[in-house]
């Protein structure tokens, strides 16, 4: 997939994991600033290399996942995509929208560009709206978000006491 192209959006491309890609991700992932809402450090390997094998069950089966997000040199950037909501509380049942990306691309309407990407795809597929979740802290994630359009529809504290906030949009 290959964003529109005009004047600010970032040439970025979408592919669907490759085994290689859990290694590119535990190494872009590997910052405390990029993982801060997200445990504060990288996954094992193995973590990723379970995360990217669903993530190509997920396009084979639905026809979306999370995708790696290549810059114009091909560089690996991290992950944008959908996927079915994967723990046993939460929005379970819905479709999640998330993205993480290195530190080195953020604030370049890389996400942005990405997420919307994203929603054409699921919309294609059928997804009639999908949720984001996120800590409330999360700035830059709200920030995409209100950009997507998407609508606050919960407030909730988790077990280990963080906030965290719920959007939905309908597609």
């Amino acid at each position: 997939m290959t964003p529109p192209r005009n004047e600010t959006a970032p040439v970025i491309r979408l592919r669907v994991p490759t085994e290689e890609d859990a290694y590119a991700w535990h190494e872009v992932f590997n910052d405390p600033e990029v993982m801060e809402f997200h445990g504060g450090k990288a996954a094992e390997l193995s973590f990723y290399e379970e995360l990217t094998a669903r993530q190509r069950k997920h396009d084979a089966e639905l026809g979306f996942c999370f995708w790696t997000v290549l810059d114009e040199d091909d560089q690996v950037l991290g992950f944008v995509g959908a996927q079915p909501w994967p723990h046993e509380t939460g929005p379970v049942g819905e479709i999640e929208i998330g993205w993480r990306l290195a530190r080195a691309a953020w604030g370049r309407g890389i996400a942005t560009t990405a997420a919307r990407m994203t929603l054409e795809r699921v919309r294609a597929a059928g997804v009639s709206n999908v949720v984001a979740m996120v800590n409330a802290r999360n700035e830059r994630s709200i920030a995409v978000i209100q950009r997507l359009g998407m609508e606050l529809a919960e407030r909730f504290t988790t077990s280990g006491g963080l906030e965290g906030h719920r959007y939905t949009l309908v597609l």
